[in-house]
């Protein structure tokens, strides 16, 4: 465990060394993010994340950086992704599509009846409340379709839609992603997963929140 654990840190040293060979001013145009000398700051579901801009290091704060803590795997390597490797003038087909849809992951894992959308849907059955209190708390857009629906950000210039269906004598708890049909064009393939992780983490965290 120790050594996967260092293997993580290691992969994301490597890749804040990568995120600084980039032009950070075309990152700062194409996604209008907010900046200072030293720092970039964009939102990602729900937080507010800084990258030293001299260091590539991720930190997220909820009292405006009054205090500190440092970005995850998931959610670094999901940030690094996108503002380094999105396609030069991506932008939204305003149109949501299951990811199972999407072609690049048909001969991947990102079905929504694999053990990983389960076991999630599984955590979330018996628990309508929390979870669309956790949506509201994350700032979502509720939406009909579903026994708990949203349209929630990933980032502000990237939505994500998830609809939920307890499960029933009939069958199991259900969960649904929807994405635009171009998150593609913002991050691979493999960091959906990395992003829908921290996604499931952060609702989860909010439920729990909710239930204390």
């Amino acid at each position: 465990m120790i050594n996967a654990v260092s293997n993580y840190e290691k992969t994301k040293l490597s890749m804040a060394n990568v995120f600084l060979q980039y032009d950070q001013e075309a990152m700062i145009t194409k996604f209008s993010l907010k900046h200072t000398s030293s720092w970039l700051y964009l939102s990602f579901v729900g937080r507010i994340y800084r990258i030293c801009r001299k260091s590539g290091n991720v930190q997220w704060s909820e009292d405006d950086f009054k205090t500190v803590c440092e970005a995850d795997y998931n959610e670094a390597m999901t940030i690094y992704d996108v503002l380094c490797y999105s396609k030069d003038g991506c932008h939204l087909a305003h149109e949501f599509v299951n990811i199972s849809s999407l072609s690049t992951v048909q001969t991947g894992n990102l079905s929504s009846n694999n053990g990983f959308f389960q076991n999630t849907a599984d955590s979330f059955n018996g628990k309508i409340p929390e979870l669309r209190n956790a949506c509201l708390t994350l700032s979502g857009k509720e939406l009909k379709k579903g026994d708990v629906a949203f349209e929630l950000e990933l980032f502000p210039f990237l939505p994500v839609i998830i609809r939920f269906w307890e499960a029933d004598n009939e069958s199991p708890a259900n969960l649904q992603i929807l994405t635009d049909r171009n998150i593609l064009d913002y991050m691979h393939y493999e960091t959906l997963m990395f992003a829908l992780t921290h996604l499931f983490h952060r609702l989860k965290e909010e439920m729990q929140d909710d239930k204390g």
